[in-house]
């Protein structure tokens, strides 16, 4: 095994996870993912696979994320490096599963309709 190429996407986020064996740094962007998902539970997210398989500290990430906010990039990136883990052993499958991370979240962003102001707000109406 050398690396692992994998994609997550959630709303309109795009991660590419690159895994490799290592001593479990996590880079996003070219920086920690501590400095760039600086939030506790956006943390927890990122850790999240790899506690459940408990290969916390053997494998290396790289990810590419770009698109939408934070909570879309931090589950594109957890979705991403759920999908590597099971690539490198699929008994990982069934634990990562049964907690909702082999998903992916289908809801979008609804459009804009014409005649009203939001996707599904109505403009103020008046019977007189």
């Amino acid at each position: 095994m050398d690396v692992i190429n994998t994609l997550g996407r959630r709303k309109s986020s795009v991660a590419r996870v690159y895994l490799s064996k290592g001593k479990g740094k996590i880079t996003i962007n070219k920086r920690d993912y501590k400095d760039y998902f600086t939030t506790g539970v956006m943390q927890y997210k990122v850790n999240q696979p790899f506690e459940l398989t408990e290969t916390v500290g053997k494998y290396d990430v790289k990810v590419n994320v770009s698109g939408g906010g934070n909570t879309g990039q931090v589950e594109a990136v957890r979705l991403a490096i759920s999908r590597a883990l099971v690539e490198i052993n699929a008994d990982y499958k069934p634990t990562l599963k049964a907690e909702g991370l082999m998903t992916r979240d289908p809801r979008m962003v609804e459009r804009k309709k014409p005649g009203q102001p939001k996707a599904r707000k109505k403009f103020q109406f008046s019977k007189r």
